[in-house]
């Protein structure tokens, strides 16, 4: 199995497994280092009643601090270095949200002894299994034996999508096969030809997984070897559910209306919008009450570059839930006239974002008056990114199912946000709303968390600002 549905989101099984090995091995550190510090029989006293609840608290701060840090992300490029500092950040950011929580509930303390030895013994641990984790990507005989069916236009495009060592790391490509009178866009180094029935070939070549990828099913869709296969426990695939397992987006040129109204998302019930709704407002009050310093020190830079008469935010309507139309607040970072013609995309070095307004975006702090926004209702916390009105009749017009991402509120942060770098064009849309309509059908409060966790890394390594 490539992939664990876990609360309708699609996990990958390598990396959920590598997180789970990774608490264990804090909360054995934790257990170690208690009977080092005092002995075997003093751990039942009753100073460290409860020992496993404490332990699984560090571990688990550990863990999603690491989530944080991208350390969990099947696409991870760094090397030694780069992996080493940013499992020392996990660590560095765990001990300080534990501090806090030790001076609200001194219960959970464990005293200074216990977490020095454990934070070495765990950190010693993690940097070695990480470390042989990542090293190892891709290699192994646990891999799933995949066949494609299929050599044109849609079998090259699966191929062209998992082109780095990362995305091959729960498969094994056994091959592609050709339809009758398709067309061949496969290089012949990866072409099949079976001798006999696609059954009979796919169980001698030990086929875990068939993935339909034909350009044209109407015409000599083989029915009756696929089922075969699947009778014979081989799973089969199609290429949309392929995508959203493997990638995390829907792919909208293979989208039916049928496949949505069948699927078993895109649906959200009144509690999911009802805890969604105390999230938001939780976490909004939360981080206006921290980053308030921050804010102020934006809004003093902003004028002393542009005057003291310059306005310091920028309002700008856009679009939310079901269309209707509300005004974001956001820092200005760019000029008083960016906006005087038409409206266009952002770009790459914009020439209208101001010097402060770069370093603004760059760390996203020009976002923080959306808080307000979210307060209000008028925004979520994670949802896809809104759009300018202009922006959203043009797209609309041009990309099939584009209304669908307005089931759900805006967001600050989203799946598409986190998935694929600032969108500049039409084409950076469609891909975004493959994105988003991934989260619209698999939204979930744990799909929040592991999007706000994920936007930790994007803010501390600045990726895709502009």
């Amino acid at each position: 199995m490539d992939t664990i549905r876990l609360f309708r989101h699609h996990i990958h099984a390598k990396l959920l497994l590598l997180g789970l090995i990774e608490l264990g091995l804090v909360v054995a550190a934790v257990y170690a280092s208690a009977y080092v510090r005092f002995g075997y029989d003093a751990v039942d006293q009753a100073y460290l009643h409860h020992l496993f609840w404490r332990a699984m608290l560090v571990g688990a701060l550990v863990v999603f601090s690491m989530q944080a840090m991208g350390l969990y992300h099947r696409h991870l490029r760094a090397n030694g270095f780069q992996l080493l500092v940013r499992i020392a950040l996990s660590f560095a950011s765990a001990a300080v949200v534990l501090a806090v929580l030790f001076y609200i509930a001194p219960s959970l303390y464990l005293g200074r002894g216990i977490m020095g030895l454990a934070t070495i013994a765990a950190f010693g641990l993690i940097v070695l299994t990480h470390g042989f984790v990542y090293a190892g990507l891709g290699k192994g005989a646990t891999r799933k034996r995949v066949l494609i069916y299929g050599a044109g236009r849609n079998a090259a495009n699966i191929l062209a999508r998992m082109r780095r060592r990362s995305d091959w790391i729960s498969f094994r490509l056994l091959g592609c096969i050709p339809a009758p009178s398709e067309p061949i866009n496969i290089e012949q180094a990866r072409l099949l030809a079976p001798e006999d029935s696609l059954a009979a070939f796919a169980a001698r070549q030990g086929a875990d997984e068939i993935i339909v990828a034909m350009d044209e099913r109407r015409a000599a869709f083989p029915v009756d070897d696929l089922l075969d296969c699947r009778l014979n426990g081989i799973a089969v695939t199609d290429m949309l559910t392929f995508y959203e397992r493997s990638a995390g987006k829907i792919k909208t040129d293979l989208l039916r209306p049928s496949w949505i109204i069948f699927s078993d998302g895109f649906s959200q019930s009144w509690r999911w919008r009802w805890c969604k709704r105390a999230l938001d407002v939780a976490a909004a009050a939360l981080l206006l009450f921290i980053t308030w310093p921050i804010m102020l020190l934006a809004a003093l830079l902003i004028k002393c570059e542009n005057g003291w008469r310059a306005p310091v935010h920028y309002r700008q309507v856009r679009v939310g839930q079901y269309g209707r139309e509300y005004t974001i607040l956001k820092f200005r970072s760019m000029s008083v006239d960016a906006e005087s013609g038409k409206a266009c995309w952002a770009s790459k070095n914009d020439a209208r974002v101001t010097r402060v307004g770069r370093y603004l975006r760059k760390y996203r702090i020009d976002e923080l008056p959306q808080l307000i926004n979210v307060i209000r209702g008028d925004m979520s916390f994670v949802g896809p990114r809104p759009e300018r009105p202009e922006f959203v009749n043009e797209l609309a017009q041009e990309l099939a199912f584009y209304d669908i991402r307005h089931r759900v509120k805006p967001g600050i942060t989203g799946w598409a946000q986190l998935s694929y770098p600032y969108g500049s064009s039409q084409d950076d849309a469609l891909e975004k709303l493959q994105y988003d309509l991934y989260y619209v059908k698999n939204g979930s409060l744990f799909l929040d968390l592991v999007i706000i966790l994920g936007t930790v890394e994007v803010v501390l390594f600045r990726k895709g600002a502009r």
